[in-house]
């Protein structure tokens, strides 16, 4: 048996909370992963998980095992870790994932720099507005907006973007244009961005001088990923609230106008965020440190148009 293959696999089929995704997330046929388990427990004399045909449970024997594993692992990937920085490049796969507008009009421009950077690093981009479990889908990291809510997450500030208010010349002529946010309640029509979290719409958000308001009305229209979100306004369906990356190319030529620009809300923070018991990668780490430096200046250019 080699225990360190089956300690791997054992630590990601706990992770993963099941046999067939753990043995995908290690590209290994699933037989093998429930051998190398079976192994591993018969090396131990002990039972590490509970199986059902409905249910995987996880023993006290083998939640024991699991912290102490999970602490040799990193121990090693730390040692290697420390002589394969010295004399090679970053290598390897690098899993992400990220939302619609920000790939799209951030990340991905800016990605032909990190490559020439880091040739030998293959990147993998998941492209999408909904929830990750970042253990179970075996992502390295996100890159997501707004406030966090996991402890079980590390998280690095890598900068932050305008929100706006905005709709087409044609919606703005028919329902007029609004002076205040109160005015939205009056017979205007929201599109609503509705978080893949929870299902539900996101308020409107403004603030002047200090003094904060949201708006939460019956929208026409709602959507949960960011470009379609985007594309609903400047179809003409109605007011949208985006970010003013997104909007950018609509404002420049002409297809949207921003309203109520002395109440934009406050700037809105953006994370990588990363599993705090997953050992931190050099190609990870260069990919952090990359975002730091050159995510700011993605999110921010070209707003002096908008």
């Amino acid at each position: 048996m080699d225990q360190l293959l089956a300690m791997r696999a054992f630590l990601r089929v706990v992770e993963a909370g099941s046999f067939t995704r753990a043995a995908d997330s290690l590209d290994m046929p699933n037989a093998t992963m429930s051998k190398l388990v079976k192994e591993l427990e018969a090396h131990l004399g002990v039972r590490l998980l509970q199986r059902t045909t409905r249910r995987l449970t996880v023993t006290s024997e083998g939640e024991d095992y699991y912290a102490k594993a999970t602490r040799i692992l990193r121990d090693l990937e730390v040692v290697d870790s420390s002589f394969n920085v010295a004399r090679r490049n970053p290598s390897g796969k690098l899993r992400i994932d990220v939302g619609g507008s920000t790939a799209r009009d951030v990340l991905i421009p800016m990605l032909p720099d990190f490559i020439d950077r880091y040739p030998d690093i293959h990147m993998e981009l998941g492209v999408s507005d909904r929830a990750v479990d970042m253990i179970s889908d075996n992502v390295d990291c996100v890159i997501r907006g707004g406030p966090l809510d996991s402890s079980s997450l590390i998280a690095r500030n890598i900068g932050q973007a305008t929100m706006i208010t905005c709709a087409t010349p044609g919606y703005l002529k028919r329902y007029g244009i609004p002076a205040y946010p109160d005015e939205l309640k009056n017979g205007h029509r929201l599109i609503s961005y509705i978080s893949t979290q929870d299902g539900r719409a996101v308020p409107f958000r403004f603030e002047r001088n200090n003094q904060k308001t949201e708006i939460k009305v019956e929208h026409q229209f709602g959507v949960n990923e960011s470009n379609a979100h985007l594309a609903a306004s400047v179809a003409g369906l109605g007011i949208v609230q985006t970010f003013s990356y997104a909007a950018r190319s609509a404002l420049e030529d002409g297809a949207l106008l921003e309203i109520l620009k002395e109440w934009r809300p406050s700037p809105y923070p953006f994370h990588v965020v990363y599993p705090q018991n997953r050992f931190v990668t050099h190609r990870l780490r260069v990919f952090i440190d990359w975002l730091v430096e050159c995510f700011p200046a993605g999110v921010g250019r070209g707003l002096e148009k908008v």
